[in-house]
């Protein structure tokens, strides 16, 4: 075991005095409660092996974000996952060599380590005060929460750790599998790569999603499909399942019932308000367009080509084109803004400047009319070519540095969705990149490598 590695035994027959407890109650539950990001959560104890703090993980190439890498436990190589990733949840940059808080866990006869940022203690409560869940109660997706419950004050939220490492997905054998080792770990365990916590990936583990949400039948899944195509012309796929399986779920608690259908067009827009992403159809706010400039790769061509597609009345367009500029200032940009609605293409150019804009960080790139009113500057105007075009169509464009498709693709039938994908691919450079909405990822078939910064994700070609 490595030398900076500690474990300790958490052994069931826990003594009574760290429970908290009323001396009036009946304790039948216990849990060990833990924080991330300055929340209380816990996880039932009998799914608890051991509490250990470890600072190295071994490398094991193309697995998932949340997983660290694996770790050897006395012998017996384990898996370790960052809860804090799986949920989604910030995680402070690590250092070399910071020792981890681990809860090493038995789910369905395999061992995993979750990474948490403090445990705290071991905690008894009657199972009879144990509430439902509900999505406030947490930053995590419903489904992984088994109850809520109140001790000495303090509100834990209680994670259901075995629907969260055990998908009702059944293998070819027909035991349930949700996250399993990747044979060739077994198969490779000598040639594992020994690396710092920076550079640790993550074991390859298969994740099954539920064929539907929680309590959503496969025929009620369809049909909201199918709504979602009729009344909106927006189109399930790869592309966008796992968050309108989300949402199915999200939606069923707000309205308080099992039926996710879609009536008409009002009701589905409402169910995908939460979809477009971040400032669509709106001028961008200085932390947006810094987060991503930041996502941008460093390119020192004297030329930047940007494929624009949906660019709607334009105020994306020039937003992106002053990030551009102040981020290749020695470059010309040239971006090719498309959409299929003509009118919005055809009064783009003659966007109106708003007046909050003028003392924002838009200001250097904004000129000031014999008027008084305020306009892109001629630089920023003559770097924007505003056509009217079906991304769906041949594209006549020259190879490009950047695309830029926010939202774009689930807006185009799953056939058509390959189509422009493999069209983005062909007119990138080698060194290109590519974006897609924040709800959207690109379809994994086609071996795009990515890098997510602050709210981006930036596809390149692996």
């Amino acid at each position: 075991m490595e030398l900076n590695n500690q474990v300790v035994t958490l052994e069931k027959e826990v003594d009574e005095k760290t429970l908290e407890q009323n001396e009036n109650s009946m304790i039948d539950f216990k849990m060990v409660s833990f924080s991330l990001s300055g929340k209380d959560y816990s996880i039932d104890i009998m799914h608890i092996k051991e509490i250990a703090k470890a600072g190295r993980f071994t490398y094991v190439p193309n697995t998932l974000p949340f997983v660290l890498g694996v770790y050897n436990l006395r012998g017996e190589i384990i898996p370790i996952l960052d809860l804090r990733l799986f949920f989604n949840i910030e995680v402070p940059e690590r250092v070399d060599g910071k020792m981890e808080n681990l809860l090493i866990l038995n789910i369905d006869d395999q061992r995993f380590g979750v990474v948490v940022d403090k445990i705290d203690k071991v905690i008894g409560v009657q199972k009879s005060t144990i509430q439902p869940p509900h999505p406030l109660f947490g930053d995590i997706n419903i489904k992984y929460i088994s109850g809520v419950v109140e001790s000495n004050n303090r509100l834990y939220v209680l994670l259901d750790v075995t629907r969260i490492f055990s998908a009702t997905a059944e293998s070819d054998e027909g035991k349930p599998i949700a996250i399993k080792y990747n044979t060739q770990i077994e198969q490779n365990k000598s040639e594992l790569k020994e690396v710092g916590p920076k550079k640790a990936a993550q074991p390859s583990f298969v994740v099954k999603e539920e064929p539907v949400a929680s309590g959503l039948s496969e025929a009620d899944y369809n049909f909201l499909k199918q709504s979602l195509a009729n009344y909106a012309k927006f189109y399930v796929s790869s592309v966008n399942e796992s968050w309108i399986r989300h949402r199915a779920t999200e939606w069923c608690s707000e309205k308080n019932s099992k039926n996710v259908q879609l009536q008409n067009e009002i009701e589905t827009e409402e169910f995908l308000k939460p979809f477009w992403s971040k400032f669509t159809g709106k001028w961008w706010s200085k932390d947006f367009a810094s987060e991503l400039e930041k996502a941008l790769p460093e390119n020192s061509a004297k030329q930047i080509i940007v494929w624009n597609p949906g660019c709607g009345k334009g105020t994306e367009t020039y937003s992106l084109a002053c990030v551009l500029k102040k981020k290749y200032p020695d470059a010309k940009i040239r971006i090719y803004a498309q959409d299929t609605d003509l009118l919005s293409v055809s009064n783009a150019s003659l966007i109106s400047i708003p007046s909050e804009l003028v003392s924002d960080w838009y200001s250097p790139y904004l000129t000031k009319k014999a008027n008084g009113d305020y306009t892109f500057s001629q630089e920023i105007k003559d770097s924007i070519m505003f056509e009217y075009h079906d991304c769906k169509n041949t594209n006549a464009l020259p190879m490009v540095d950047i695309v830029f498709a926010r939202d774009i693709l689930s807006l185009l039938d799953e056939k058509s969705q390959e189509n422009v994908v493999a069209d983005f691919l062909e007119k990138m450079k080698g060194n290109a990149v590519a974006f897609v909405g924040d709800n959207e990822t690109m379809p994994s078939s086609f071996g795009f490598g990515e890098k997510s910064v602050g709210n981006f994700v930036a596809y390149n070609k692996d």
